[in-house]
């Protein structure tokens, strides 16, 4: 007996939905870099999932919030005298910050929980579906994690934390993307997609970047000098390595070698992505491989820009949120010239 229409697969529905929820976690780092660089990440010193999702409501809730901030060593070192309507201003973006964390968990269980009911989920998909809500649960831990770095003893939050919780949610959004894809391609009669090996190696790259890129601000590396391509007056500054020190130290701790890694990486990640967009410009995947390199352009120049304004705000995160589109578009070309599986009829 034939299944009835209403417990079909819907491969495209559940793609739709899939990319709404990348939207969202786009949306949630654009917030985050935002929140990072108005030193706002520890103005909310208590994680509460669930009542969390209100605000102060009264002046004796928002100064009893204010309480728990001045008993940080941020508040101490850099914000001491601090008034409450600047408190508030602070607490305004980490917390969008956590409200979007907990939309993308609602929107995502909701919609999985629908799709599990109707029989809608295609076969081999389901194992995916949990595999993304589980990430998301992991994320929420790391970002408390990393929060929980900056309470005790630091002035801010650790840059390696931070690097972890930054490419957590990269990984989520890679994740759904790809899984949207495969579904539209599943539309199509293709049963799955493969990453090819050296488009693997080119998001590997643009991943690296990421992390240097979280090591630049959580160190505020890209204060260290507002020039290019020259670091002050020379390529690499004269005592910018720390003799003294490890090598991991130095690539991973210390801002002058960090900011000068994140800037020279930057021309791998462009030759990369450059070969990934001719490939899929080859297989005649030409609208991803136009954005790719229209988005490259666009990174390198608002990574030079950002820089010699010495971090202005709007160029920064326009930056990050260049790089995100810019993973996106990777994803999008890796998936078109990947090795496909067709439906067995």
């Amino acid at each position: 007996m034939a299944r009835s229409s209403r417990f079909q697969p819907r491969p495209r529905l559940l793609a739709f939905w899939l990319l709404v929820v990348a939207a969202m976690v786009f949306a949630i780092v654009m917030v985050g870099g935002i929140t990072r660089l108005t030193e706002s990440g520890l103005s909310i010193t208590e994680w509460d999932p669930l009542l969390g999702v209100l605000p102060p409501l009264n002046h004796a809730q928002w100064q009893a919030a204010f309480n728990g901030y001045k008993t940080i060593p941020q508040y101490h070192a850099f914000n001491k005298g601090m008034t409450l309507d600047a408190f508030q201003h602070i607490y305004f973006w980490e917390y969008v910050h956590r409200l979007l964390a907990r939309a993308i968990g609602t929107v995502l269980a909701i919609v999985l929980l629908v799709f599990w009911w109707k029989k809608w989920i295609p076969k081999g998909f389901g194992w995916r579906t949990i595999l993304i809500f589980a990430l998301g649960g992991l994320q929420g831990l790391i970002g408390w994690w990393m929060v929980a770095s900056g309470l005790e003893v630091r002035t801010e939050v650790s840059h390696v934390r931070l690097a972890v919780h930054l490419l957590a949610a990269m990984l989520i959004y890679a994740v759904l993307i790809w899984t949207a894809l495969d579904l539209l391609a599943l539309a199509n009669g293709v049963r799955r997609v493969k990453l090819r090996l050296w488009p693997f190696l080119a998001i590997l790259a643009l991943a690296l970047q990421f992390v240097l890129g979280a090591f630049t601000a959580g160190l505020r590396a890209g204060y260290a000098f507002a020039s290019w391509p020259k670091m002050g007056d020379a390529i690499f500054p004269d005592g910018g390595w720390a003799s003294g020190k490890t090598w991991l130290f130095n690539l991973s701790s210390n801002p002058i070698v960090v900011q000068f890694t994140h800037r020279w990486w930057a021309w791998v990640v462009a030759v990369a992505a450059g070969l990934l967009a001719l490939g899929a410009y080859r297989a005649a995947r030409r609208a991803p491989a136009i954005v790719l390199v229209v988005l490259v352009l666009m990174q390198i120049v608002l990574g030079i820009e950002t820089l010699l304004s010495g971090v202005a705000l709007p160029l920064a995160v326009a930056h990050q949120a260049t790089a995100a589109l810019l993973l996106a578009a990777m994803i999008w070309a890796a998936h078109g010239i990947g090795t496909p599986h067709r439906v067995r009829r």
